[in-house]
């Protein structure tokens, strides 16, 4: 898993490395790329201080590479801004999806909860895979002949805190349509697993807040992203 889904081997480092990037590139801090929890089972028991006393979980490794990297080590930020409590975990996962044409949903009496309305894809260089997000989506809009103002709801993976804040940010984005029920930092990030999971999250954001049109999006390691945007069946039905 570290080795396949977790090292850039553009760069030989953790991508780690890469949020660290990001948040300096972006003046991101720490403290913006933290959670807040407003229900939770026993928020009470939750110590902050001991979030900023953890030890960083990146750390350099002196494995010789094949090629020169693309990043040398002098531009990686020894700032230490992403550390374990805003990274996500390491997660078995399952979700499941069924993709099939509208007539034959109907002819096969299945319930229709949402319709794929445009999808695209993006790529940059791969240690800035953190923003590539901020392409994907615009491109899944124009596909869907829809703007930014016309998504209720947006579902961005948290690979790390970050990414979801970089690309918030890029974007203009307002903060409480974005991970409305949490991010992967706080349910997980089961690698191959979480392009279904946002999407089936962002299909009970869009059924339990009224939202019609919602857009997942999800970066991958080589420096690319993937966005969809959905419409929600309630939410269709209710505006017409």
């Amino acid at each position: 898993m570290h080795a396949t889904g977790l090292w850039d081997p553009y760069n030989n480092f953790h991508m780690g490395n890469c949020a660290e990037m990001c948040a300096a590139k972006y003046s991101i801090s720490r403290g913006q790329q933290a959670g807040v929890v407003d229900s939770d089972e026993a928020p009470s028991k939750m110590d902050p201080k001991k979030l900023r006393s953890l030890r960083p979980v990146f750390v350099k490794d002196k494995a010789p590479s094949k090629q020169p990297p693309r990043t040398t080590e002098a531009q990686i930020p020894k700032t230490c801004l992403c550390k374990a409590g805003n990274s996500s975990p390491l997660s078995d996962g399952a979700a499941a999806l069924i993709l099939t044409s509208r007539s034959n949903a109907s002819r096969m009496g299945l319930p229709i909860l949402a319709s794929i309305r445009g999808y695209a894809d993006a790529n940059q260089a791969p240690e800035w895979f953190t923003t590539a997000p901020s392409l994907a989506i615009p491109k899944a809009l124009e596909h869907a002949g829809l703007s930014l103002k016309d998504i209720d709801y947006f579902e961005i993976n948290e690979a790390f805190s970050v990414v979801d804040v970089a690309n918030t940010k890029l974007l203009g984005l307002p903060p409480d349509r974005v991970n409305l029920h949490g991010g992967a930092v706080a349910m997980g990030h089961p690698i191959g697993c979480s392009g279904a999971r946002i999407v089936v999250t962002l299909l009970n954001v869009l059924k339990t807040h009224g939202g019609r049109y919602g857009c997942a999006a999800i970066c991958n390691g080589g420096g690319g992203a993937s966005a969809l945007v959905i419409e929600s069946e309630a939410g269709r039905a209710g505006r017409m």
